[in-house]
């Protein structure tokens, strides 16, 4: 049985987000005061103008750091975690209410399409104050898959026949 090879494909910008927006599934990295990194599970999608969004309360360690230090890194996964991933670092701004109302807007659009009550659905995001926190890429990893490296599969595979 032939062995999964680990690949790595170097993309650009437009590239980057096409492979992104279908996939909801992020590691959001933010840095704490001592510097060290606080690591949250997130839903995220990439809005019209190309940032990576997240929905977040304002008092959440996510929020406050990168209100605090903008670095963050965004680590995109497919649904199936064997499958392709891709780190992005790039800068957050954080919006809060009111000024994150028509962000949250986009933000479902982007990942749930049209909600059936967008009066409610707003209606609902002020009654519990959510905030938004967006990411424009400014540099990112090659979409990679895991796996064995090439010559390990070969040797295995060799082993094996």
């Amino acid at each position: 049985m032939a062995r999964t090879v680990a690949s790595t494909r170097t993309v650009d910008l437009t590239e980057l987000l096409d492979f992104v927006r279908p996939r909801h599934h992020f590691l959001l990295v933010t840095l704490r005061r001592d510097g060290r990194p606080q690591v949250s599970p997130v839903t995220g999608g990439v809005d019209e103008h190309g940032r990576l969004v997240v929905s977040t309360y304002p008092g959440r360690a996510k929020a406050v750091n990168a209100e605090r230090d903008p670095r963050v890194t965004v680590c995109v996964l497919s649904d199936d975690f064997g499958g392709a991933w891709v780190q992005v670092d790039g800068d957050a701004e954080v919006l809060h209410m009111p000024d994150a109302e028509d962000a949250l807007v986009d933000y479902y659009r982007c990942i749930a399409a049209e909600h059936p009550d967008w009066d409610e659905y707003r209606a609902a995001m002020r009654l519990q104050d959510k905030s938004l926190i967006r990411v424009t890429p400014t540099r990112w990893g090659p979409i990679a898959t895991g796996g064995f490296p090439a010559d390990v599969a070969a040797r295995l595979d060799a082993q094996d026949a």
